[in-house]
């Protein structure tokens, strides 16, 4: 099982599967399917029907990766100023 960089992660659609997901955390299905019916997934984890979704921007602030993505139409992160 390969996991995901972070640029990989980064590129992520809004939501994704549970699968995906664990992919991110070195899990892999059976484990974060068990992780997510006990509530013990590492990130928020969606119940639609009997799918489970996993929400992006959740799974980049559980990694620390939510203040380095890029603001649509603006400079890279790593250009931005601090206030």
């Amino acid at each position: 099982m390969k996991g995901l960089t972070a640029a990989e992660i980064r590129s992520l659609p809004a939501t994704i599967d549970l699968v995906t997901a664990g992919r991110v955390f070195g899990v892999g299905r059976t484990k974060a399917y068990q992780l997510a019916r006990t509530g013990r997934f590492p990130c928020r984890v969606l119940q639609v029907g009997r799918s489970y979704r996993v929400c992006t921007a959740d799974l980049l602030t559980v990694l620390g990766l939510a203040h380095d993505r890029p603001i649509p139409g603006g400079p890279p992160a790593h250009h931005q100023k601090e206030n």
